[in-house]
Order: C-alpha cells, then structure tokens, then sequence
C-alpha cells in the first residue's frame, strides 16, 4: 500500500496539524477521525481501513489529517477544545486548497464535524455524522473500564473489544490497534481526551446547521449509544437519518459498503455499483469428437490449420449470437450467453460450421449463477454445463432440464433424454437433445 504524503499546515495559533489528500475527484471530502486510532499514517497499514479510506477517495479528493496534540501533529499543553479542533479542520482545508468540502466525522469527530458546518456554513456541502457523539458518550458502568484499559494496556489493541468487536478477536488488526494506539496519543494523553469528551455537549450547536446532514449510526454501538444518533437527527434541520444493524463504533469493518454507499450516494448523488461477482449466464461447452485420432491421421500442421479454421468460425458465430468466448480447451470452447435461445442457435451454427471442417461436435448447455473471475468464470453452472458435454453423443447438442424450460414457447423442439447424475452435482438432471 502506497502511502500518500503527509504535510503540515499551520493553525492561526501556530500549531503543525499533519495532513494527507488523496485522490482527484470532482468534490473535495473532509474526513475527521476519532479520538482514539488517530494517525493518518498508520490507517494504510491496515488493508481494511485503507480500503474504506480508498473507496471514500474513489469519488472524492480525500482530505484527512491527526487532530492537534495526536498522531503526527503537534503536541499541545492540555487537552484542546472543540473551538481549537475547528480551526484544525479550517487550517487543513486552506492548506489543501479547498474553499469547499463535505465534511465526514466519527465519533468525536462528528461533534467536530457538526461545529465546523454550523461555524461555516459558506464552506461545508454536506455533513456526515457516523456513530457521533454529541454529548457525555461514556456510560457510567464502562467508565472504570476504559480508565483502567488506559492505565494497565493501553496499546495492545484492546479497544477494539467496545470499537469493533467484529474483529476483536483478528489477531492481525488487533496487532494493528495496538500499534496505532501507541502512535495516536499517550496513555496520560487518551485519558485527558477521554475525560473532555465525557463532558462536552455539542447539543446545542447541532439545530444551527444549515448543511444537508446525513446521520449514520450502529444499533448496537458498545461506545456511543444510539441514542446519540437519533437525538442528533432530531436536532439537525432536515437531517436524513439511518440506523444500521452491527455493534462495531469504527465503520471500516463491519459490512463497510452499505456505509460507503450511503455516504457516496449523500456526497455525489450517485451510489456505486460495485462490479458483480455473480451473474445468470447460459454457459456453453463443446467437445470435438476424436480430436486425437485426427491428430495422429493428419499430423500437427493439418491438425493446426483445422483448428485455426475452427477457432474463426467459433469467433463468427459468437459475434452473431452475443455469445462472449472465455477460453479454448485445446480440442473445444467455453462460452456463455446472455440468453438460452441464443445460445442453442449459436451451438448449432458451431456445429454446422464444424461439419464443413470435417469435424463432428459434442456440445453441452445449461443456465445458472456463474462466478466471474477476471476472465474466467466459475462455479456449479460450468460444472453442470460440462458435465453435460460429457454425456452428449457425437454431434448432438445437449442441454439440461433449465434450458428446456426458459425456451419454451420457441421454435426450438427436444427428445428426451432422461434422468443422469452428473459427478459431483447432486440430484438427478432431466437431459434433452435438441432435434435437428
């Protein structure tokens, strides 16, 4: 992982705050992190978290940075303000050139976030909150915990039992928290941002945004109650409001992409779509009868010459049908189509073309979820689609039960070739051959 350059820009009370844009997209997008975990370096050692920071940057020019007295910032005399925490966030935007910017805060960040929109309401295109809170957050039946975490071990990665705890138990980003815990603050310091975030109360800013606001927040957050989510849509003018399953307070593990979606859907306008992994094909597989026996009487220059003919023919043909060649098997072809109909009817000029060269097909054909993998595809519908090539007699088309029964109502007319199992599939598979 590539990791983009930090630079410094200046608060107007001096202070360094360490920043990083990455990407180039149309809108800029301010992220404001949490209290704890902070160190915009440290988030790409981690392929999770650098995937949620990715992805965020997939649509946006991403601008992140470490609060003042945390991670690669400089450290300050007592624990800062939100006042002070705002014109980090202003120091940042000018440094990177943003006169605009939607603005994403979690957790504390959220109440930083929330500050900055309703301070500059010019400047800020859309807020969103996630898991923020607005208020006291520490339960009081957690409060010695944490303390004591903080005091006892602190840096071993612990806080992902209340942060994430559906990968608490991961010992890789477990070891990871446990090192970005140690780079974003000392213990004496976590504990001093601890006890001024247990007292702040950003309630009465939030009715002063005038920014669209999306609020986003985990049913089950061990950290920041829920109720901090609904209280903060109250409060907000117009604010959209989405209360999402899950337990985990950090949002890049726990099913990270209905998160991104909505916040790229709130920024852009648009959600994306990610590239799908499955799809309904009808896949195709043809087998050339006694293609080693040829191969023996014609020897290999002839052979080659009749399959280079063949090969253009399967290309012509494919072409004509939408069919969409995956590979060649040496002696046959896979390939699949966007509809069974077209499918049979490209099977069947294959064959016909085959039969010019002098070569007899067997063909097999069968519908269902296919995996995509780069340009390859997988799963039980190959299987089948081959299993029934097998079975298949020199220049007959065979096709499985499915097939049969997404063409009906065409022209296309079958004989039944009974019930077969096929290895490694369960169950029975009604077989029909298409009649010439």
């Amino acid at each position: 992982m590539v990791v983009p350059t930090t630079r410094y820009a200046q608060t107007n009370d001096g202070v360094h705050v360490a920043y990083q844009v990455i990407g180039d997209g149309p809108r800029d997008l301010v992220f404001v992190p949490p209290a704890a975990l902070s160190h915009a370096e440290m988030y790409w050692d981690e392929p999770t978290v650098a995937y949620f920071l990715n992805r965020l940057a997939s649509f946006s020019r991403l601008i992140m940075f470490d609060k003042r007295g945390m991670g690669m910032s400089d450290r300050v005399e007592g624990v800062p303000s939100l006042e002070e925490r705002i014109d980090d966030v202003r120091a940042v935007m000018d440094a990177a050139g943003s006169e605009t910017a939607a603005i994403c805060g979690i957790s504390e960040g959220g109440a930083i976030a929330g500050m900055f929109a309703a301070t500059y309401p010019v400047r800020i295109t859309a807020l969103i909150m996630l898991n923020a809170a607005i208020k006291n957050w520490l339960p009081p039946d957690l409060e010695p915990l944490v303390y004591e975490y903080l005091e006892q071990h602190y840096g071993e990665g612990g806080s992902l039992e209340l942060g994430a705890p559906s990968v608490a138990k991961d010992p890789r980003i477990r070891a990871w928290a446990g090192r970005a815990e140690r780079l974003s603050a000392s213990p004496a310091t976590m504990a001093a941002i601890v006890k001024m975030n247990t007292a702040f109360d950003a309630r009465a800013i939030l009715p002063a945004i005038s920014t669209p606001s999306l609020v986003i927040h985990r049913s089950g957050d061990r950290i920041v109650s829920v109720e901090h989510g609904r209280q903060a849509a109250q409060l907000i003018p117009g604010a959209r409001y989405v209360e999402l399953p899950g337990t985990d307070h950090l949002p890049f593990f726990e099913d990270p992409e209905t998160t991104l979606g909505l916040i790229e859907e709130f920024v852009t306008g648009e959600r994306h779509r990610p590239e799908p992994s499955r799809v309904l094909s009808t896949v195709v597989f043809t087998d050339i009868v006694g293609s080693t026996e040829q191969t023996s009487r014609l020897g290999d220059r002839r052979w080659k010459e009749i399959l280079d003919s063949y090969d253009t023919a399967v290309d012509r043909e494919l072409a004509r049908f939408r069919g969409q060649l995956i590979k060649t098997t040496g002696d046959g072809t896979l390939a699949t189509f966007d509809g069974p109909g077209r499918a049979i009817q490209c099977a069947r000029a294959i064959r016909d073309a085959s039969r010019g060269l002098g070569l007899e097909m067997r063909t097999g054909v069968h519908t269902g979820e296919v995996q995509l993998r780069d340009q390859d595809v997988a799963g039980l519908a190959v299987v089948i689609a081959h299993r029934v090539s097998a079975l298949a007699n020199a220049g007959e088309l065979l096709v499985s039960s499915t097939v049969k029964d997404l063409v009906v109502g065409s022209s296309v007319q079958f004989e039944d070739r009974g019930l077969h199992e096929l290895k490694g599939v369960p169950g029975t598979w009604g077989l029909y051959a298409v009649r010439e």
